[in-house]
Order: structure tokens, then C-alpha cells, then sequence
């Protein structure tokens, strides 16, 4: 089996739906609804919020901070995807796949860590509310977001790094519509223990620790809101935190069902890995405008009441995408083979 170090610049075919390739065109048309939806929905929020002088509050800049995220992370798989469904075009080189790989897994990191930021907002306007403007100055949102960044390039640089050292003699195939690490770590055949164990500590020391916290944060707000008297205080202080609960839910899910996936997914049918990869890129930018608490703005609302998908058509896409499941279930399965399951 030839060997190709990363010096000679190997080339990588990304994948669409295994089996499916005769109904990407079709596919692309929800799949560039969601993006449409995620990219003109997050830059309505970060526009009002600019604009609306009245929105110039702690809570609303960590929401644009979550925003922004949403944006750089579907505009870095924007080409890929939509170029995979629309013109079939799978080559992408390993330079600009590994650039891609970077953006992707930084603003992953980096929303996970302005939702462990929302949380600490929600707990210190809960516990602490008469020193909640001198604790969350502006010139410390400033500190957090330069956190934020920081720490992810910093845990991310060696990972990626690393991956040009790696020799690769497989199959140049890799499972999704986009690069993503573990795909491309699949295909070497040096010693990547080195890799997988700066993988699982950037993991660990950001989605993991994030989610910890957050979760060790909620079990304060909820001390501390069972500890005032009154009832009506009681229901608007726990009323704030649902639509940051919403956000981390719809977060974490898919990002851990992905994982679930490449993990104990060996078995599963070819054209399971790249819908939940794209539920996991699409999903979470889409609705976080909606569960967001800006939304609950009138001037907000009226704006955007026109702009957003209405959550039928969610159902219909996901019915659509079932029933074609389903008929692929029914096809030979001679040919079809899932990148993804082949190590």
C-alpha cells in the first residue's frame, strides 16, 4: 500500500451521503434553506443588538458573542457542503483542509465557551444582582472574549499541527461534507497516540470542563432562586436561564451524538454519519436565534417574523429525509460503502 507524506500535499475526497448521490440536488435545497436561515438570523441578532441602543447590556454582547460563533462556524463549511451537494466537487487539498479543520474546531470550542460565559452572567444576576454591574464590567466581557479566542487557539494549534507530521496510506476518502479531525487522523498509518491523546485533553478541557460548570453553575441558580420569597421573582428569575438551557441543549446534543458516532458507529447504515454531521453543523445555528431572549424584544420580534423558517418546515424536512431513508433501505446495498467504517 503506497505511503504519502503530508509533504507532498496529498489531496482528500469529502463525502455526501452514501447512496444518496442521486438526490444531493435535492437534498442541497433544505440544507441551503438552514444555512440561508443560520447565517441571515444570527447577523439580524448582532445587527439589532448594534443598533438598538437599549440592547447594550452584559447579556445581550455574550448573545453576540454566541452569534458570531454560529457564523464563523457555518461560513467556514459553507464552500464544502453546498460545493458537494450542488457540483459534486469532493477534492479539497490538505492546506485548506486543515484551515477548514482549524476554523471548524475553534468556533466549536470557542461557542462552548461563551455558553459556559452566558452561564456565569445568569448566575451572577440571580445570586448576586446588586453587584452585578460592577462584577461584569464592560472592560471584563472584553477579557472574556479575548479569553475565549485565546483558549482555543491555543488547544487547538498543536492538534492541528501535529497532523502534518502524520504519513498517510489509506484511502484519501473522508466521511463528511467537511474535514474534520478524527476523519483525517483515520487515514495515517504512523503512531497516532500522540494525536488522539491531545484530541481527548482539548476535549476534556473544553466541551468537557465547559459543561461542568455550566451544570454546577444551574445547581447554584437553583439554590439560589428557591431562596426568594416571592413566587413572581422566583418564576422570572428561573424564566431567564430557559432560553440559555435551550441554547446548551441544542448545543452539546448533536455535538455528542457525532461523537457517539464515529466512536460506536461502525455498524451503522452508510448514510447515518453525514445527516447527523450536518444536524450537528446546521441545528444549533438555527435555533439559537429563536430560543434566544432577544427574540423576546417586540422591536425584535417584528423584524424577524418574516425572516424565519416556521417550525413546520422543520417537521417537513425532517419527514422528507425519513421517508427517503427509508426507501434507501429497500435498495440493494451492493456499492454502497461507508467511508466512514472502512478502518
Amino acid at each position: 500500500m503506497p505511503v504519502f507524506h503530508n509533504s507532498t500535499s496529498p489531496t482528500f475526497l469529502l463525502t455526501g451521503i452514501p447512496g444518496l448521490e442521486w438526490a444531493h440536488v435535492w437534498i442541497s435545497i433544505p440544507i441551503c434553506c438552514l444555512y440561508l436561515t443560520a447565517l441571515s438570523g444570527n447577523t439580524l441578532i448582532l445587527f439589532v443588538i448594534l443598533t438598538e441602543p437599549t440592547l447594550h447590556e452584559t447579556m445581550y454582547y455574550f448573545l453576540s458573542m454566541l452569534s458570531t460563533t454560529d457564523i464563523g462556524l457555518r461560513i467556514s463549511t459553507l464552500v464544502t457542503v453546498l460545493g458537494i451537494f450542488w457540483l459534486n466537487a469532493r477534492e479539497i487539498s490538505f492546506n485548506t483542509c486543515l484551515s477548514q479543520m482549524f476554523f471548524i474546531h475553534l468556533f466549536t470550542f470557542m461557542e462552548s465557551s461563551v455558553l459556559l460565559a452566558m452561564a456565569f452572567d445568569h448566575f451572577v444576576a440571580i445570586s448576586n444582582p446588586l453587584r452585578y454591574a460592577t462584577i461584569l464590567t464592560h472592560a471584563r466581557i472584553a477579557q472574556i472574549g479575548l479569553a475565549v479566542i485565546t483558549r482555543g487557539t491555543v488547544i487547538l494549534t498543536p492538534l492541528i499541527l501535529l497532523l502534518k507530521w502524520l504519513s498517510l496510506c489509506r484511502s484519501h476518502v473522508l466521511c463528511h461534507s467537511y474535514c474534520f479531525h478524527p476523519d483525517v487522523m483515520k487515514l495515517s498509518c504512523s503512531d497516532t497516540k500522540i494525536n488522539s491523546a491531545l484530541r481527548l485533553s482539548a476535549i476534556i478541557s473544553t466541551a468537557g470542563v465547559d459543561s461542568i460548570f455550566i451544570l454546577l453553575s444551574y445547581l447554584l441558580i437553583i439554590r439560589s432562586g428557591l431562596s426568594i420569597a416571592s413566587p413572581e421573582e422566583r418564576k422570572k428569575a428561573f424564566s431567564t436561564c430557559i432560553s440559555h438551557i435551550t441554547a446548551v441543549g441544542i448545543f452539546y446534543i448533536p455535538l455528542i451524538s457525532l461523537s457517539f458516532v464515529h466512536r460506536f458507529g461502525k455498524h451503522a447504515p452508510p448514510y447515518v454519519p453525514t445527516p447527523i454531521a450536518n444536524v450537528y453543523l446546521l441545528i444549533p445555528s438555527v435555533m439559537n436565534p429563536p430560543s434566544s431572549t432577544v427574540w423576546k424584544q417586540s422591536r425584535f420580534r417584528k423584524l424577524c417574523s418574516n425572516l424565519y423558517v416556521p417550525r413546520e418546515f422543520i417537521f417537513n424536512m425532517y419527514y422528507s429525509y425519513k421517508g427517503l431513508f427509508q426507501s434507501l433501505e429497500n435498495l440493494p446495498q451492493i456499492g454502497i460503502i461507508n467511508p466512514c467504517m472502512q478502518f
